[in-house]
Parts: C-alpha cells; sequence; structure tokens
C-alpha cells in the first residue's frame, strides 16, 4: 500500500477536530465553555495529563499489532480478544506465582500474556494458509469466542469473593509497574510503548524479513516469484499481531488496574485498527496517532465532567477519523486497480 502524504493525515486530524467543535455547537448549551474544556482539560493539571498519555499506551500496543497485520496485507480483527486474553494471562502468571522477583516476574507476565495472545491470532494465519480461509473473519469469531472464555475466568477460577467488582484477585506489589507521574496512573508501560514502537519500526523497516513481509503484502504473487516463502509471511505476522496486542493487556494490568476487571479492555482492540489507519501503518507514528486518539477521549471526559456534553462527542470524532482514513485507501486500491492491466 502506498505511503500517503503527511498532509492527509493532518486534515483528518483537523477535520476530526471540527466535527468536534460542530457536534459541540449544536448540542451544548454551553458551547464556548464545552470547547475550552474539551481543547485545555487534558492539560489542567498532572492528574489529567498523566492519565491521558496512559490511556494511550494499550493503544500504542494494539496499534503495532494491527500495523504489522495490514503491512502483510492481512486483516486482524481480534484484537479484542487478544487484548482480554492477554491481560488475564498475565494476571494468571502473578497469582501463581506471589513470590517471584519483581523484574523476572514482571517479564514472565508480560511474555506470557504476548505468547497466548500471539498464538489466539496465529490461529487466523495457519487456517488462512491451510484453507484460505478468510483473516478478517476467523480472527473476528474467534475474538468473539475468547472474550466469552476469559469472562469466565475473571468471574469464575480466578474471580476474588472479597471483592464487589467482577474482577481476579489483585496481583502482588513487586510486579506493580513504576508509577511516573503520581497521582495519576502514568507508568513504566510508556517506555515500553516507546521501545517497542522504535523495535517494530526497526524490524519492518531494516531487516530482511520486514522487506520480504512488505513485498509479500504488496503481492503474494511476486513474492512467490522471487522465492520468498509467502506462507511465513501469513503466519508470523498474525502472531506478531497478536503478541503486540496481548502485551498491551498485560501492561494495562500490571501499570494501571493491578488486576483483570471483566471489560475492562474494551474498546482498545478496535481503538488500535484507528490508530494504525492514521498513522498509516507506521510504528512510528503510531505513537503520536495514540496520543491523538488518547487526546479525544480526555478532552470528551473532561468537557463531560464539567459542562453539559456526553461522551459521544469523541465517538463521533474517531468515526471521523475512521471515514476519512479508510477512503483515502479505498480510493488508492481503486486507483490502483485502475493502472493494472
Amino acid at each position: 500500500m502506498e505511503t500517503k502524504p503527511l498532509s492527509g493525515r493532518i486534515v483528518t486530524v483537523g477535520v476530526s477536530l471540527l466535527s468536534v467543535v460542530a457536534f459541540i455547537l449544536l448540542f451544548s448549551k454551553t458551547p464556548f465553555d464545552a470547547v475550552r474544556y474539551f481543547f485545555t482539560g487534558p492539560f489542567l493539571n498532572r492528574y489529567f495529563l498523566g492519565n491521558m498519555i496512559n490511556s494511550s499506551v494499550p493503544l500504542i500496543f494494539t496499534g503495532l499489532g494491527i500495523s504489522i497485520a495490514f503491512k502483510a496485507s492481512l486483516f486482524n480483527l481480534g484484537g479484542e480478544g487478544q487484548i482480554y486474553a492477554g491481560a488475564v494471562t498475565a494476571v494468571a502468571v502473578c497469582l501463581a506465582f506471589p513470590g517471584m522477583n519483581g523484574f523476572a516476574g514482571i517479564t514472565a507476565a508480560l511474555v506470557a500474556g504476548g505468547i497466548t495472545a500471539g498464538l489466539l491470532a496465529m490461529i487466523s494465519g495457519l487456517l488462512k494458509v491451510k484453507w484460505n480461509v478468510d483473516s478478517m473473519i476467523s480472527s473476528f469469531l474467534l475474538s468473539g469466542a475468547v472474550l466469552h472464555v476469559v469472562d469466565y475466568l475473571i468471574t469464575g477460577p480466578l474471580d476474588d469473593p472479597s471483592s464487589s467488582l467482577l474482577a481476579t484477585s489483585p496481583i502482588n506489589s513487586q510486579y506493580f509497574l513504576s508509577f511516573l507521574m503520581l497521582p495519576s496512573k502514568l507508568n513504566t508501560g510508556l517506555f515500553l510503548g516507546l521501545l517497542f514502537s522504535a523495535g517494530t519500526a526497526f524490524l519492518v523497516y531494516t531487516t530482511l524479513w520486514g522487506y520480504e513481509m512488505r513485498i509479500s503484502g504488496y503481492s503474494r504473487s511476486f513474492a512467490g516469484y522471487g522465492g520468498i516463502k509467502v506462507s511465513r509471511y501469513v503466519i508470523t505476522p498474525f502472531f506478531i499481531s497478536g503478541f503486540l496486542h496481548g502485551l498491551g493487556g498485560g501492561v494495562a494490568v500490571l501499570g494501571t488496574y493491578h488486576m483483570a476487571i471483566k471489560g475492562f479492555t474494551a474498546g482498545a482492540g478496535w481503538g488500535g485498527i484507528a490508530v494504525a489507519l492514521l498513522a498509516d501503518n507506521n510504528p512510528l507514528l503510531v505513537v503520536p496517532a495514540a496520543l491523538f486518539l488518547a487526546y479525544l477521549k480526555a478532552g470528551a471526559n473532561t468537557a463531560m465532567q464539567y459542562t453539559d456534553v456526553t461522551m459521544e462527542i469523541a465517538v463521533v470524532a474517531q468515526a471521523v477519523v475512521y471515514f476519512l482514513v479508510t477512503s483515502e485507501i479505498m480510493y488508492t486500491i481503486f486507483r490502483r486497480k485502475r493502472k493494472e492491466p
């Protein structure tokens, strides 16, 4: 897929923000206060700013996971189930080994969560290679099934009977990621997100594996004629995509929630698709794209707290992002087909 100019992304961001302003002007009784709180609210204090940045961290991981799949021309719509499965696996490891050393325990929990989600995603890759099953359908259906399995684990075997929440028992404090900006929830998971963003970019753009994956994603027939084992670049990208989703779930529970709460990851998988689309599948641009979507949500939360607007303004803005970016993608696809003989 061709790289689109940065100006297109700037227009997408600008139109998204204008849609928020229009929505507020139409439906708020105090539109000027609502607009002011929407744009400045996330920066009012350390608590708001830190929480905004922290809410972008899971989106960084899911955005990276989706960008890997898209680079290989694969559709991973199972992000919701994968991040959820990664989260509960990380918690299960922490609960099963309560006395493990902090660094080793954190690493084991995150890796276990990533591998669980990676294997889950890899099923779609295997089905694609073996029986040419549509990856969009298989990943979506598998995710739907996994959501119910994880709900059962949280409210069943891992449930904390002493808590009023539908949640697992809390993990021990040695598994917590360190906080960065108290009293907010911002933690060192942010550094992991930045590290994996750079690492993913290195993998995609500077290694032979990344080059062959991009060639396979652009044209599997051409890659096959060139001697590239195409099936490798279906199964492995799915695993890496799922691994990154699961890692995001693990970071969320170790850094923010310290337990797995039923439904707490809802929307993170779909948000990752918006991030990847806005970033044009560039791992380095995933970080600012995730921050932008987190800013929309944080601004809506602040405006809702101080004025009469509702949370739906962030949903409207995100919908505009989806519409504008996917319209560019469809235009590119149709333009490419017209050029083909």
